[in-house]
């Protein structure tokens, strides 16, 4: 019975996760059809694309430099 319980507690709560999602889901959806600014910020998001005139920089972590070592002999 407890072991039951623990199942219905566990399920329970993914259906209230998924209906979470779904909602937000539902609401994005929602968004990118009617509203044109929606569909420029998720072409720009997920696509990479820019406007005509805008410049586009990529940055990426640079590594850093090699460090040689120094040498450790008499001075």
């Amino acid at each position: 019975m407890l072991d039951a319980r623990r199942q219905y507690q566990s399920i329970s709560a993914d259906v209230e996760r998924l209906r979470a999602e779904n909602l937000r889901l539902r609401y994005e959806a929602k968004r990118l059809r009617e509203d044109p600014a929606a569909i420029e910020e998720a072409a720009r998001r997920d696509l990479g694309y820019a406007a005509p005139g805008e410049k586009l920089f990529i940055l990426r972590d640079a590594k850093p430099a090699p460090t040689t070592p120094e040498p450790s002999g008499p001075k």
